[in-house]
């Protein structure tokens, strides 16, 4: 398939849908679940976090999630179905971006601990994006 016609298949639904998922992962996930490890891992304090600014870093978040979404529904293709799509998710952040992760960790010193909460981040969230797409 070419790419014109990779990107005339999209289903905007489904990739707004996707791209809002990993919004709201990325909030649990950052905030009850792992927040505190992440914190303490990275060496932020809550001074520090109340310091950026919350527009750009969730509305620039949320563009990059579309962007990864829109991506992801391009590489699946128009005929996925759930379990295509969630196991097309999986791979893509367990088999490209963890382990990509994995090589920029260790070249930057972070410990496992940090690589696991920002690693299992991108797995669980292209998982979740690509079962979104797969279903739709």
């Amino acid at each position: 398939m070419d790419l014109v016609t990779a990107f005339g298949n999209i289903k905007w639904l489904s990739v707004i849908g996707a791209a809002v998922s990993s919004f709201l992962i990325g909030g649990i996930w950052y905030g009850p679940l792992f927040g505190r490890a992440w914190m303490t891992e990275f060496g932020f304090t809550e001074e520090d976090l109340k310091k950026r600014s919350i527009p750009k870093t969730f509305g620039l978040s949320l563009i990059l999630a579309f962007i990864a979404a829109t991506i992801l529904e391009m590489f699946i293709g128009p005929k996925a179905d759930l379990a295509f799509g969630a196991s097309a998710g999986f791979f893509a952040g367990f088999g490209w971006v963890a382990m990509l992760l994995g090589i920029l960790y260790l070249f930057e010193m972070k410990s496992l601990k940090a690589y696991l909460v920002n690693a299992g981040y991108c797995v669980v969230t292209l998982t979740v994006m690509g079962t979104i797409l797969g279903a739709w």
